[in-house]
């Protein structure tokens, strides 16, 4: 007479999925808990993009240390004081939050940052961090004194942000375990580590979280020299043959942002191979960025458009912001977000309390002439 057991025998599968280490069963234990027991199949966050997943060409292009980082001097004094204070007392460097327009280099320098201290640097973006064991795999993978770069910070969604207060003050993460009036928080500690968040906007920032960074720092637009430096080194490591004249004039269009000057420069590369060119100076990368639209200013097409419009139609305004985005078919967040703020860095426009307005070096720009009664009133 055969007797059948009802316990459950473990197959191979169940041998296969059962947890290595201790960092996996913290993770399973906070997915069960986060999805109130229900059970569920579910990956960890990995922050840290694959070597495959990574562009060889643009890690090739970034610097690896703040001696390699061109730019941003008042930020690198205030950054090496700091690693060198953090190293002396063995502890890893206090929270940072960089803000700025994008693409000055706040993602190469959390790299940086990483590697100055020799610890791993883990990326994650804000609004990936949706559900709460996104953010809570993400903190128990951390090693003592791992970098946590988390990009658009101020997308981050409130229970997240919330998850991150206990973490940044006392390196510890409260797990929700059941739910009603049963439910329990577990409290797991969390090894020391460095928070570095990025943002374009920090007045998004929600006091509570902007309060918790000991280090706050703002990146600013490049001069010229430092984006020919920049230009100049990124032809060096693509091996291109640029002399100083053509390096200057891609730096004066990139809009004082090292992402574009390396964007034109590849622009400039692709049309030197075609036309056969060995040497690119001046005159070639002008010809060639003016093939693209870009003009010695810096401005594009949709730049003369917005301005050209203003003049051609309104007088050089003032214009509303609904009234550009209709005329011109560009939204308007696209407007005040991307186009509006470099104009009004290099003083072709201006906002009034009635509306934009082309300045008088707008006009002479784009080959007007300004009117004698042309006249702004800034906001104050």
């Amino acid at each position: 007479m055969a007797i059948i057991s009802s316990k459950k025998q473990p197959n191979d599968r169940d041998k296969a999925a059962a947890p290595a280490d201790k960092v996996s069963v913290m993770a399973q234990a906070v997915s069960q808990a986060v999805s109130h027991g229900k059970p569920e199949k579910t990956t960890i966050l990995q922050a840290e993009p694959e070597p495959e997943e990574r562009s060889k060409q643009e890690e090739k292009i970034r610097p690896q240390c703040l001696t390699e980082y061109i730019g941003q001097k008042d930020l690198k004094d205030v950054l090496d004081i700091a690693i060198r204070a953090a190293k002396s007392r063995q502890e890893p460097l206090d929270h940072l939050l960089l803000y700025g327009p994008p693409g000055l280099g706040k993602t190469t320098m959390s790299l940086i940052l990483a590697q100055e201290m020799g610890v791993k640097c883990k990326i994650a973006s804000a609004p990936a961090l949706e559900r709460p064991r996104d953010i809570m795999g993400l903190l128990i993978s951390l090693q003592p004194g791992d970098v946590l770069f988390i990009d658009e910070i101020h997308r981050l969604a409130k229970v997240a942000e919330e998850l991150l207060y206990p973490a940044m003050e006392d390196f510890r993460v409260d797990i929700p375990l059941g739910k009603g009036k049963s439910a329990k928080m577990q409290s797991m500690s969390l090894p020391p580590f460095t928070l570095v968040g990025a943002t374009t906007r920090v007045g998004a920032l929600t006091s509570p979280l902007r309060d918790r960074f000991g280090l706050i720092q703002r990146l600013r637009f490049y001069e010229i020299d430092e984006l020919t430096e920049i230009v100049l080194r990124t032809a060096a490591l693509l091996k291109m043959n640029i002399t100083q004249s053509g390096g200057e004039e891609i730096a004066r269009r990139a809009r004082g942002t090292p992402r574009i000057a390396n964007r034109l420069l590849k622009r400039v590369r692709d049309f030197a191979e075609v036309k056969a060119f060995r040497e690119i100076d001046r005159d070639i990368a002008a010809e060639a960025l003016q093939l693209f639209n870009v003009d010695p200013c810096g401005l594009d097409w949709t730049d003369r458009r917005l301005l050209s419009f203003m003049i051609e139609r309104h007088n050089g305004g003032p214009v509303g912001l609904e009234t550009l985005a209709a005329s011109t078919g560009e939204d308007a967040q696209t407007i005040e977000e991307v186009y509006e703020p470099y104009l009004m860095q290099i003083g072709y426009l201006s906002r009034t309390p009635r509306g934009r307005v082309a300045t008088a070096a707008a006009w002479k720009h784009l080959g007007y002439t300004p009117p004698d009664t042309h006249q702004m009133t800034l906001l104050p």
